[in-house]
């Protein structure tokens, strides 16, 4: 086992899901392994080896991070230039980190291989995410990128400074990475306070997912047969709130004066106050509604 630097790259193919319950299991792996086989070339291109595919994702590593993120955008190039992924709604999230990590015959482990996987869960379909960190030392002007705040790593206090690198043509609202470094020290006193009947949980930019569900384990115990055992999550993420729906039989969500919003293994991004009910419509049962208010 040997430790090195590494630029380490996730690629995850969004809409899989859909994909094989509307196509089916033989056309949709197919159609699935096609697309990695792509980003395999991609990697190959660009100097790096494919560590192993897992399901939908690919994961990569390349010898610096100028090679990682060429590698990143040539995908999204790639693929979204493919007419199925167009016609299918596939699309890939990204996420990238370099740092130091243990290698091992053919894997990779460490704190960096967990923090490019932090950085494709914030990705959104067409997007790659990484760390500042990560393209502070590339070329001036080489890459475009926007800031998009901090964010924290599961189980640790110390946020991370995250940009989404720009690929596509279109530069509206992007901002020069040599900025970045004045926005280090910005501090957004972002809160959510969570009711439920006579308690209030507050979640800010330090917590922790706030676990909702039927489990007495669950950090707001909602407890009905409707209700999932880990039903949904609340996090801070990039300075705000997101539901993130788990459960079999989804989320309710009422924004302010808006219509309902209905969250099914999906997210949805948390603004201004309203309130949330597990498993059905909020007028079935008020007692087991949940409210909150962002500040």
């Amino acid at each position: 086992m040997t430790r090195k630097p590494l630029t380490i790259v996730f690629a995850d193919i969004s809409g899989s899901t859909r994909l094989f319950e509307q196509r089916g299991d033989e056309v949709a792996r197919e159609t699935i392994q096609g697309l990695l086989h792509v980003c395999a070339e991609v990697v190959a291109v660009h100097g790096g080896e494919v560590v192993k595919t897992i399901g939908d994702e690919i994961m990569a590593t390349f010898p610096c991070a100028d090679r990682g993120v060429a590698a990143a955008m040539d995908m999204q190039r790639r693929v979204s230039g493919e007419e199925l992924c167009t016609r299918e709604r596939l699309a890939l999230r990204i996420g990238l980190h370099h740092g130091d990590v243990l290698q091992e015959e053919n894997d990779v482990f460490g704190a960096a291989v967990n923090t490019a996987a932090r950085m494709t869960s914030l990705a959104k379909r067409e997007q790659i995410i990484t760390t500042a960190e990560s393209v502070r030392g590339l070329a001036a002007g080489s890459v475009r990128t926007r800031s998009l705040g901090k964010a924290r790593m599961p189980g640790k206090r110390q946020l991370l400074d995250i940009v989404d690198i720009v690929w596509k043509d279109d530069t509206t609202n992007v901002t020069s990475f040599q900025g970045l470094d004045s926005l280090a020290g910005t501090h957004h006193d972002t809160r959510l306070a969570l009711d439920y009947r006579s308690r209030t949980v507050m979640v800010d930019e330090f917590s922790q997912p706030l676990v909702l569900g039927r489990d007495p384990a669950a950090d707001v115990v909602v407890d009905a047969e409707w209700v999932s055992r880990h039903h949904a999550t609340l996090e801070y993420r990039r300075g705000f709130f997101v539901l993130v729906d788990a459960s079999t039989n989804g989320t309710f969500v009422y924004l302010a004066a808006d219509d309902p919003v209905f969250v099914h293994r999906d997210e949805l991004l948390l603004r201004g106050h309203g309130c949330i009910s597990l498993g059905q419509a909020r007028d079935l049962d008020i007692s087991l509604v949940l409210h909150f208010h962002c500040t």
